[in-house]
């Protein structure tokens, strides 16, 4: 009896790792995640080393189907725990949101040192990865951010700067290569 449970454990584990997460992806031949649906451009390389000061899963909604995860992250002055203990950090609606009671670092170092950045996972590695990430990491990222459009006309931006804010300020990040410091 153990034997057959640790066989059913197997094979649901091998099930796991083999299937995609998402009808509307595919893998190509290199193993990378392809999305049929929708044309991918990349717009400029990504390099980051950055704090996650917040992370939002989403499983519903077009922008699901390419980015599972939003990771609010913060670099430079937003990495010190020490200035992030007086700031409260929210993520809704694909936004990221931060208020103080009083200011540990100037407004614009907040905003210019972080960024709502929505996740497409470039691989199953990677996704792997990504599914292991929680508030308080540190990361290194690189990938590209991207710019997607679907045939009906349906279009989703990536930011290029990290000086903006409010709509249209998210980076759109086809993710590469993760790794928790």
């Amino acid at each position: 009896m153990q034997r057959l449970i640790f066989i059913s454990c197997l094979f649901a584990l091998a099930y796991w790792l083999l299937v995609d997460r998402d009808a509307s992806v595919a893998i190509d031949a290199a193993g990378g995640y392809a999305y049929p649906s929708y044309t991918i451009e990349t717009a400029k390389p990504y390099q980051m080393q950055a704090r996650v000061l917040g992370r939002k899963d989403y499983s519903s909604g077009r922008e699901a189907e390419l980015s599972p995860v939003d990771l609010a992250l913060g670099w430079g002055p937003m990495m010190d725990p020490q200035n992030l203990s007086e700031i409260e950090i929210s993520q809704s609606g694909r936004f990221y949101f931060w208020q103080v009671k009083k200011f540990p670092i100037p407004r614009r170092a907040i905003e210019h040192n972080s960024a709502n950045v929505h996740i497409v996972p470039a691989n199953k590695r990677v996704a792997r990865n990504l599914d292991q990430v929680e508030r308080g990491d540190v990361l290194a990222l690189s990938g590209q951010l991207i710019n997607v459009s679907a045939d009906d006309g349906w279009r989703w931006r990536t930011s290029l700067t990290f000086t903006d804010t409010g709509r249209g300020a998210c980076e759109l990040l086809w993710l590469e290569d993760l790794t928790v410091l």
